[in-house]
């Protein structure tokens, strides 16, 4: 049995998984030098707007006694960094987050991993070790011919995105650099298509567009066919601009996809030099079952019950 088949715990008995030239883990401690620079720089990081952005924020929060979630300095500044530190715009799109629930129901409860095992166990869904150039924390989704809708429903496969969101939303880094996905659609059938209903595009949308708490500095679709393009034209009027300038397409053309994502952090089969393999899904889900508690914790965060949504 490999470094890569099981998992390892660190001296603070935090776990990760050793792929000899590269390692999974949970990356909770402060950001680089240089990532607080770029944070400076991109999303106005100074201590004195960070102070006041902070204080404000909290001072809106103790007017939404509605919402159940924590106060201290670092969850405010988890929201504050991908709203570039604007209170306001931080409480819209965190109550938009908590909002979520509300809204699309199951769909986004239950955002814990023993929830999503099935994602884990069909190999649907990878995190990258590396990140790219820019620092950016990198997912891959299997969203063709090897996904299995009977094993896997479209709403499992929704809810195992949000768990990798909500789990890169906790790393300093991500907060400042951001995520991109890639999603490989190689074999999508028509039979998959009509997964793919209009409320539930809506629902994905108002998810990445309002409520996502994550720099989305990129989509990048591979091994996309005619099927699919056809489909993305369908919901592309309901895209915004913003959004649209960050979806590229490459089929299989792998030098367009390493124009925008370094080679060295990308496997093999898209076209990069990583040396490493990737672990079984079945292991980055048990690596993901060590942090259930702060998952059930983040799950119980929202608006209470006796609270009135109005659409």
């Amino acid at each position: 049995m490999g470094k890569s088949d099981v998992l390892l715990f660190d001296e603070n008995k935090l776990p990760y998984i050793d792929l000899e030239t590269a390692v999974i883990r949970m990356e909770k401690e402060e950001a680089p030098q240089w990532a607080l620079e770029k944070a400076k720089k991109e999303l106005r990081e100074t201590p004195d707007i960070m102070e006041e952005s902070i204080k404000k924020l909290k001072e809106l929060l103790e007017k939404e006694e509605h919402l159940f979630l924590p106060r201290d300095d670092e969850y405010m500044k988890m929201f504050l960094r991908p709203c570039h530190y604007y209170p306001e715009g931080a409480l819209k799109r965190l109550k938009s987050f908590y909002h979520m629930k509300l809204k699309y129901g199951d769909s986004c409860k239950f955002v814990v991993p023993s929830k999503v095992k099935n994602v884990f166990e069909d190999d649907l869904l990878s995190l990258l070790p590396n990140r790219d150039q820019h620092g950016r924390r990198l997912l891959v989704l299997e969203a063709g011919k090897k996904w299995k809708p009977s094993r896997v429903p479209l709403n499992d496969l929704f809810r195992c995105i949000q768990l990798t969101v909500l789990g890169s939303m906790v790393e300093p880094l991500s907060q400042i650099c951001g995520a991109v996905v890639i999603i490989d659609m190689e074999g999508l059938p028509m039979s998959h298509v009509l997964q793919f209903t209009p409320s539930f595009a809506a629902m994905l949308l108002d998810y990445v567009q309002d409520c996502i708490c994550m720099r989305l500095k990129g989509v990048h679709i591979v091994n996309n066919s005619y099927i699919f393009n056809m489909l993305f034209a369908i919901f592309k009027p309901f895209i915004r601009e913003k959004l649209r300038k960050r979806i590229f397409f490459h089929g299989k053309d792998w030098k367009s996809l390493t124009s925008h994502i370094d080679k060295s952090v990308l496997p093999i089969k898209y076209g990069g030099t990583a040396t490493w393999d990737l672990p079984s899904g079945k292991l980055l889900g048990e690596f993901f079952e060590c942090y259930s508690s702060d998952f059930e914790k983040a799950d119980s965060y929202g608006f209470t019950e006796d609270y009135q949504y109005k659409k």
